[in-house]
């Protein structure tokens, strides 16, 4: 099996952090492809930031989809999933984000989960992925650093105190059976933590490899039509090369076979 995955922002700081923890999750005969977009910002906190690397991400996906699947799944690894679910139309394989990942998982293992984040002005959007998924009703709380960050490659060193802190607060005061640590940033840091948080920690890297690696294994099938089919066919200019290729090669395996006599 091969993974696609994708950094949404340009940070090679978060992409090791990624790796790292992608590699340590991974089954045996996995093989990782990763990425970092190619434009964008530092670090995604906005829903416009969002927007911008949505299509970084889609430019990526593209690369290994133009000419017909190079990869058996995607991970689109930042939290708050850039461009999902609209990349899901795009490619001919699952394409799982980091935040479906950490909230199902979540969810199979309590009731309340709360979502310990790296900024206050990113829980707008973490709050609207989670309303968007229909699990609004089991989010105890959302905790966040509320200090300017000094580089967010070491957010864990400068912030792991915090972090900690932050954690069992959502467990005493605001109920949570689980906690997700969010975003790439932070991956690998739910290993570091083992033990000293009294209910399961989600670290969204490893989840979403997890569940990628699942739902390939199910070869469920692509979309064919639905709400997640490829977009129809009709005019357009000013694509990338990939971009256009990719999109040709998406809808023309909707095209059903002729009927045999």
């Amino acid at each position: 099996m091969k993974l696609l995955v994708i950094n949404p922002n340009i940070s090679n700081d978060v992409t090791s952090l990624i790796e790292s923890e992608a590699r340590r999750s991974a089954s045996p005969g996995t093989e990782l492809v990763v990425r970092t977009a190619g434009h964008g910002v530092e670090y995604i906190e906005t829903r416009f930031e969002s927007l911008i690397a949505a299509g970084a991400v889609a430019e990526i996906i593209a690369e290994y989809t133009r000419d017909g699947a190079s990869v058996d799944g995607v991970v689109v690894a930042a939290f708050g999933d850039p461009g999902m679910p609209a990349l899901k139309e795009l490619a001919d394989v699952p394409v799982i984000g980091i935040t479906e990942a950490a909230l199902c998982a979540a969810a199979l293992q309590g009731h309340r989960f709360s979502i310990i984040a790296i900024s206050d002005r990113i829980r707008p959007w973490y709050l609207d992925c989670v309303e968007r998924f229909g699990l609004a009703g089991r989010l105890a709380s959302i905790r966040s650093i509320n200090e300017s960050l000094n580089g967010i490659g070491s957010v864990q060193q400068d912030f792991k105190e915090t972090l900690l802190a932050l954690s069992r607060q959502a467990v005493a005061e605001d109920g949570a059976d689980v906690v997700i640590l969010a975003g790439a940033p932070l991956a690998g840091l739910a290993r570091e933590l083992a033990g000293q948080i009294p209910v399961p920690v989600v670290d969204g890297i490893s989840a979403g490899i997890q569940m990628a690696q699942s739902v390939v294994n199910l070869r469920s099938g692509p979309h064919r039509a639905g709400a997640f089919a490829p977009p129809p066919v009709k005019a357009r200019k000013g694509l990338s090369k990939n971009l256009d290729a990719a999109l040709t090669t998406a809808q023309h395996a909707t095209r059903l076979p002729a009927p045999s006599h």
